[in-house]
């Protein structure tokens, strides 16, 4: 056993595990565990009883408001865990500051993260204050509704309708951002060539309706990752990534990130991938696994995901991530996804088609897509079936047309055609 996020030890009981009630309590919850020391070994305590009333005590005359706890003894009565819950009447203060869990560590909040706590406690979300701007105009959101859903009417009422306005507040920052002009970040897109110092193009979408930011998000990625080919009278569209996985992935970045922070989205583009980083880690109240599993969906922009649902751009049952994956399932490589606690990361590989390969040969793939024209001896040694197989597997390759094999004997070499 060791401390984690959700985790910590405490040989003795000293105030110091108060400012981690706090941590607990403001978040997703965690255990504290007295009598154990750092490593996880168990010291004991010499009077639990007198030990739990102890820590009773300092919980209640020193958090505020009271917290959501249970203690109960362990270990043959020798320690005790204290399980502190995630509470509804945030921020949960000690000493008059709120704190947060940082790894392993509790750190005390900032003054961002602060008022965040104290909307989440009122059930108020950033989308639902009210714009600093209240001069705003809806072009783009009115020829969008009109477009994809027919409607031909809009007025204050439609404002409402959506919730984006209401007669005591004004605008709320939903419609800010769904503004033709706005104050709000965007999105920042970048062609890099053979490395990061080479730059073909860089496009900024800022202050704009966060409409106008997706389509034109779709513009740039179809300039660099779709083509025609001419097959006798007829033209085929070829997609090197799925256009409608992109398109899940801006919009998820668009709906989920953090609007309270002056950062814009990243999206990096490569020959072989693009990279769409986005500010603001999960939701609190789901899981990484809750996440990419597509089990659960907390919307922290639920105002903005129905607009974006009702125009067709998204469903709304947090489906994105599947969906990306199912666009995915015939290919060699598949999108990967990493999360830490301010940023979501998606990067979509360009599609390569499973022509077939067997599961050894899908790994043979993998070593070589990390490499260019190599000999055997330079892939027998990161294939975990020996020189002999990995030649075997590498010829059955060539005959499917995945591998081009070049030069005979000692002088053969393998790439990926």
């Amino acid at each position: 056993m060791r401390e984690t996020r959700t985790t910590e030890f405490k040989e003795k009981i000293t105030n110091t595990f108060l400012k981690t009630v706090s941590a607990f309590s403001n978040y997703d919850g965690g255990e504290i565990f007295f009598g154990i020391d750092d490593n996880g070994d168990i010291k004991g305590l010499p009077d639990v009883k007198q030990a739990c009333l102890d820590i009773e005590n300092k919980v209640n005359d020193s958090i505020t408001p009271q917290p959501d706890y249970t203690l109960e003894l362990q270990n043959n009565d020798r320690t005790i865990k204290l399980t502190v819950k995630s509470g509804l009447q945030k921020p949960y203060l000690y000493k008059s500051k709120a704190y947060k869990r940082n790894d392993t560590a509790t750190i005390e909040v900032d003054t961002l993260e602060l008022s965040r706590l104290i909307l989440e406690g009122k059930n108020i979300r950033f989308e639902e204050l009210p714009c600093k701007d209240q001069e705003l105009t809806f072009d783009i959101l009115c020829r969008k509704l009109k477009d994809y859903i027919q409607i031909e009417t809009f007025n204050q009422d439609t404002l409402k309708t959506l919730n984006l306005y209401n007669s005591a507040i004004g605008y709320n920052n939903a419609a800010g951002i769904l503004a033709d002009k706005n104050h709000f970040p965007g999105i920042d897109m970048v062609k890099f060539g053979e490395n990061i110092s080479v730059i073909h193009k860089r496009a900024t979408f800022d202050n704009m309706s966060v409409l106008e930011v997706y389509e034109k998000a779709a513009e740039v990625f179809r300039d660099y990752y779709q083509y025609e080919e001419i097959q006798g009278a007829d033209r085929k569209k070829v997609e090197k990534i799925p256009e409608a996985a992109f398109r899940e992935a801006i919009a998820n970045a668009l709906i989920h990130r953090v609007w309270d922070v002056e950062s814009q989205i990243r999206v990096s583009m490569f020959d072989d991938r693009i990279e769409i980083v986005s500010p603001g880690g999960l939701p609190s109240g789901i899981t990484e696994e809750e996440y990419l599993a597509g089990k659960l969906s907390v919307l922290r922009n639920r105002n903005l995901a129905n607009v974006f649902y009702r125009l067709g751009f998204v469903e709304i049952f947090g489906t994105g991530i599947t969906r990306i994956k199912q666009l995915y399932e015939e290919g060699l490589k598949q999108p990967e996804f990493e999360i830490s606690e301010n940023t979501i990361k998606i990067v979509l590989p360009v599609f390569e088609e499973n022509l077939n390969l067997t599961e050894d040969e899908r790994k043979i793939y993998q070593i070589l897509s990390r490499t260019m024209l190599k000999p055997i001896s330079e892939i027998a040694p990161y294939a975990e079936f020996g020189k002999s197989k990995t030649t075997q597997l590498l010829k059955e390759m060539g005959k499917k047309g995945v591998v081009k094999i070049e030069g005979r004997g000692r002088g053969t070499k393998y790439v990926i055609k």
